[in-house]
Parts: structure tokens; sequence; C-alpha cells
């Protein structure tokens, strides 16, 4: 019996739930911590309702999202539902404001990173410092991401339990010792403190604290069973954001209440407290100095660890999504151009990177803010607008296995209720940002322009029509092929040179029972890019290491190019020889200066054993030279078998 194994069902779906819930609240949790000044500056004591409104809108971008990225389970978010719901030009509409979405987010980000750490030194917290120091952590990450940066996700996870705990005992503390329900009566004027126009502004500005929702569907590619783990890892992030985001700015309120000075009603909260709000909420717990100085230092480096690690997201999302856009013929091939040593896309990071420093020079936290919610309104509303015309256009689709509560039939089709509402509430939103701040309008109609001016430029030079989808396509490898069940797997992680030894050893194991042999060849994609990117050397490397095979094999060898992330490949291996029924799995064993390397990969494939697993080993050989196909040379993996 035969198992056939095309590249788009190839074994990269790692993320489960988990993985998924925590990654995502590490980018919508980590927004509280700038989110929560700024709209105080707009809503005073109306800010617990701004955050409940905004939730709410929140809830119904969350559905659309789980509805449509079940069915499209791709990178590209908005973007994506745009271009299977209508064209590319819309798409593109989308794209380019979600790029500035990432600007925004790496900028504001940045900005706050300084502010927290002013628990060390205080003058962080003004004008210039925050301003230079958040420019220097932009050029700081974006010098790391050029070079390539492997993600920890492990790290990532315990940092978003760490973020979610915290933000737990703080809003505990606050409601035993400071929460006030008078008290947050008290500081509401309706109509005047905040005024209706800084209140209908201030709920467009609270999806600031959303930021992050295109996260879980860029992930989704990776996802395991997305119909299932998407949606209950949207539901989990949710509730927690919900929860929190309410009694968190309830807490600050009690703690720190609207107040009356030089006939301006003001609060702490959006004047000293502004640009970190988590440590005014700290300092006016009523705790022990000393318990407050422990509390104010460990909030304040996590707070800015989390941000950092925010910061960082934003570039790399800004690279995925600049990369796919150029796929599809909606922006310059310079641009999403992958640097020849370090295979990231260089000139994308720099490029969005620059922008993101430049944004950030004001040192206006109003205006970013507002400039993020000028380009999440818009994406949003597409998403929206997308799975409307998607339900109209494929009402029957097999692919939508997740359909959310609240629908309603009318001319032909099953309307989302969540889409409608939801569609509504951003697009109202979009146009108040619009109305009430003249420079964001401006700021943001350019952005817009410049975007379009350049897609149809673009466009016009390649010969493509403006609504047209044409994506770049990467070829099929030619280890794509039937593999027999029980076969010996013999794996090959990317970079790692060609060992006759290693496939010698499987072709001696499967002769007894006259197995087959299949070699499971990793390719390594960066977490800048998306997996389909293009990598024509490093797969041409995997490639050459199936045919060896063969050559020493024969007919019984097949093999196959595997796709993952960094840190991914012990998985791969382990999943492979699962899914197959290996009888055995043939892995090297490196070195280094004579001395053995039981990397993560091996450590992996060991732990998981999901079957008999020989490690090849010989340090003797470790000197001798093996050719790639560019002409470099590496030296040879360990040979020699050892069972495990």
């Amino acid at each position: 019996m035969a198992e056939r194994h095309p590249r788009e069902e190839t074994l990269r779906r790692v993320h489960g739930v988990g993985a998924l819930f925590s990654t995502a609240y590490g980018n919508v949790g980590s927004s509280i911590y700038y989110a929560l000044g700024v709209v105080a500056v707009f809503a005073l004591g109306m800010t617990p309702v701004v955050f409940l409104i905004s939730g709410l809108i929140f809830i119904c971008t969350a559905v659309t999202y789980a509805e449509a990225t079940v069915m499209y389970p791709e990178a590209g978010g908005s973007s994506s539902f745009a271009r299977h719901g209508f064209n590319e030009l819309v798409s593109f509409f989308a794209a380019w404001g979600q790029v500035l979405n990432y600007v925004i987010t790496v900028a504001i980000s940045a900005f706050f990173v300084p502010h927290y750490l002013s628990v060390f030194w205080d003058p962080l917290a003004s004008n210039p410092a925050d301003i230079v120091g958040g420019i220097l952590l932009i050029v700081l990450l974006i010098g790391i991401n050029v070079i390539g940066s492997k993600e920890s996700a492990r790290l990532n996870i315990v940092l978003a339990i760490a973020d979610l705990m915290t933000q737990v005992v703080i809003v505990s503390i606050g409601i035993v010792l400071v929460l006030h329900p008078e008290t947050l009566v008290n500081n509401i004027e309706l109509g005047v403190a905040p005024s209706w126009g800084n209140f209908a502004l201030a709920i467009a500005v609270g999806m600031i604290a959303y930021t992050g929702i295109e996260t879980l569907s860029n992930m989704s590619e990776e996802a395991r069973d997305a119909p299932r783990t998407v949606p209950k890892a949207i539901g989990l992030v949710v509730t927690a954001v919900l929860i929190l985001f309410l009694l968190i700015p309830m807490v600050a309120l009690s703690a720190m209440p609207v107040t009356v000075e030089g006939g301006e009603y003001t609060t702490a909260l959006a004047t000293t407290y502004a640009e970190n709000p988590m440590l005014g909420i700290v300092d006016n717990l009523g705790l022990a100095a000393a318990v407050t100085d422990v509390l104010r230092v460990y909030v304040g480096v996590l707070a800015a660890i989390i941000l950092v690690i925010a910061t960082n997201a934003g570039l790399i999302g800004l690279s995925r999504l600049t990369f796919s856009m150029g796929q599809y013929r909606q922006l310059p091939e310079a641009v999403r151009a992958i640097h020849p040593r370090f295979k990231t896309p260089y000139v994308a990071i720099l490029l969005f990177g620059a922008v993101s420093a430049v944004a950030l020079l004001p040192g206006e936290t109003e205006l970013l803010a507002t400039m993020y919610a000028f380009g999440a309104m818009l994406s949003f509303t597409v998403a929206h607008i997308s799975v409307i015309k998607l339900r109209s256009r494929y009402p029957d689709a097999e692919s939508r296995t997740y359909r959310p509560r609240g629908n309603v039939r009318a001319f032909g089709f099953s309307w989302p209720l969540t889409a409608l509402f939801g569609g509504l509430g951003t697009f109202a939103a979009w146009i108040v940002v619009m109305a009430l701040n003249t420079r964001t309008l401006l700021i943001g109609t350019a952005w817009m322009a410049v975007g379009m001016a350049v897609y149809l430029l673009y466009r016009r030079n390649q010969g493509l029509g403006l609504r047209q989808t044409v994506k770049v396509v990467t070829p099929e490898p030619l280890g794509v092929e039937e593999v027999e069940y029980k076969s010996i797997v013999v794996a090959f992680e990317d970079g790692e040179p060609f060992s006759e030894e290693m496939v010698a050893t499987a072709v001696k194991l499967a002769s007894k029972r006259r197995r087959g042999v299949h070699v499971h060849a990793l390719l390594t994609v960066p977490t800048h890019l998306p997996l389909e990117a293009e990598l024509p050397d490093a797969e041409a490397e995997a490639l050459s290491k199936i045919e060896a095979a063969k050559l020493i094999g024969g007919q019984r060898v097949t093999g196959h190019v595997e796709r993952v992330r960094p840190g991914q490949a012990g998985y791969s291996v382990a999943a492979e020889a699962e899914l197959i029924e290996a009888a055995a799995v043939v892995i090297g064993l490196r070195y280094r200066n004579g001395t053995p390397l039981y990397d993560k990969t091996l450590q992996t494939v060991l732990g998981e054993r999901p079957c008999r697993v020989i490690v090849v080993s010989d340090p003797t050989l470790e000197s001798q030279p093996w050719t790639r196909p560019d002409g470099s040379t590496a030296a040879p993996s360990a040979r020699s078998p050892s069972s495990s």
C-alpha cells in the first residue's frame, strides 16, 4: 500500500490549541501596556465602557476571522479573504491597510519599551530618550531579523503565560484593595468628561487594544486540525481578553480617579502614566513601599520584554505579509528579494522597518493610535464584507466547516449577523477616526494613495489586470512520490551533508524484509517567510540528497522535501515515521571538533521515538568535505550505526 506526499499535505501543521492561544494572547495581551493610557486620554472615566464596546466589535471580528480562516487556512488574513471573495484589487487594498497596522505596531510597541524600563532610569520616560531608545530598538531588531532570528516557541508560550498571570494577579489585588463602583460612577460626566466626540474617537482608538487577531490567521497554515483548533483558540483569546480588558481599566480608574484641575477633567492614567499605565496601577494599589518597588521592577521588566517581542512580531508580520503580496504580484519583485546568505526578505525588513522608525519620530502616542485605528478598521471592514461575499458566492462550500451562531437568510443565502454588525461597527469607527482627526485623515489617505499608485504602475508594467489574481508558482519538487508503508525513513536536516553510510545502513535494514527506503529531506524556512517561499538553492540541495540516495538504493528508494519552521525538524521526522508506520528511522549524529552533538533534532526524535531509531556516527570521517550543488563544501555528518 502506498501514500502520496504532495507539498500542500506535508506534515508541517504543528500548532495545537495551546500554542495558538499562547501566541495570539502574547500579541493581543501586549497591547494593554500602551492602549490603556492612550484610550484614557480620550475616554477618561468612560474608559471601561469604551473597552467593552470595542470588545464587542472584537468578538464579531474574531468570529469573522475564525470562519474565513477555517475556509482558507493560509497567511494573509483579510487580504486572503478579499482575494477569494472579491478580486486582487480589493485584496491589495486590505493588505496595504494591514501593512500600515504592522508599521504602527512596531513603532508604538518600541516607543513604550523605554517608558517601562524607566523603573531603572527616570529619563527614559521622557523625550528625547524614549524616541531614541525606541528607534535604537527597531534598528537592533531589523539587524537581527535580516541576519535571521530563530524564535523560541516555548519561550513565547512561557512569557505569554507569565503575562496573563501577572495581569490576573494585578487585577485580583486591585479588586480587593481599590475597586469602588461608586468611584467609577463619579468618574463620568456624560457629554462633558468625555465629550461625545472624544467618546466616539476613543471607541475607534480602543481597537488598538486588540492588535494581533491577524496572528491566528497567519498561523493557521501551520495549525493542526485548523477547523477545530483555530475557532477554539480564538474563543479562548476572546474570553481572556474581554474579561481582563474590562477589569484592568476599572481597577486603574478606581486607583487613579478622574479629578478637576484648572477647570478641566483629568486623571493620572491619562497624564502621568499615559505611557506606562500598568506601572500607574502598581503605584496606586496602596501596597507597602517595599512590595510596590519590587512589583514595579517586575512589571516594568516583563512589560518591556513583552513589548520587545511584540515589536519583533510586527517586523516578522511585515516581512511575511509583504513577501506574500509579492508572490501575488501586488508589490514589485525587489520588495520580496531574499538575502542570498541569510534567506530572509531583507529588503522588506529594511524598508518597512525604516518606515516604522520614521513613524516614531514625532513621539506622539495619540497620532500612532489613531493611525493604527485607520489601518485596522479598514482591514477589519474588508474582512467582514469578504465573509458576507463568500457566503453569497459559495453558499454551500464544503470548506466552510465552521459557521458561527446568529444567521439570517435573505437574498438567497445566509447572512452572518456577526459579520454584518461587526462590519458596521468597524466602518463607523473608521469614519469617526477620519472625521475627528485631520492629520490621521491626511496621512492615512496619503499612505493608501501611495500604495495604490505603486500597485497600478507595477501591474501596468507587468501587463496584468488590476483585478486579476496571478501567483508566482513554486515548482513542485521532484521528490514528491509514492511512499511504501513500513519503509525505513532516512532523515537529512537542512544544510546537513549527504551521508552514504546512512543510506547504506537503511538499505541494509530494508533488504532483510524487502521494505522501502524513504528519504525525508528537511528544508528549514525562516519565520519571516511563508512556508511556500521560493528557496531554489536550498530545495536543490535537499533534492540532490534524494537523487544521491536513489543511486545507492535503487528503485526501492523514494523521498520528498519537507518544509519546516526552525526547531520543528525533529517533530517532522517523528510525524513522518508515524504516518507511514516506519519500521525504523536512520538519523545522523553530528560532531564538532571530535565531540558528538546531541542537538535538538536528535533529542526530539529519540524522545518521540515512533519506532526503532538508528543513529549513524563515525567521528574519524568528520574532516572530509561534501560538495553541495552550488559548489560550496561542508563537513560530512557523522557515520557508523548505533541503535536506540
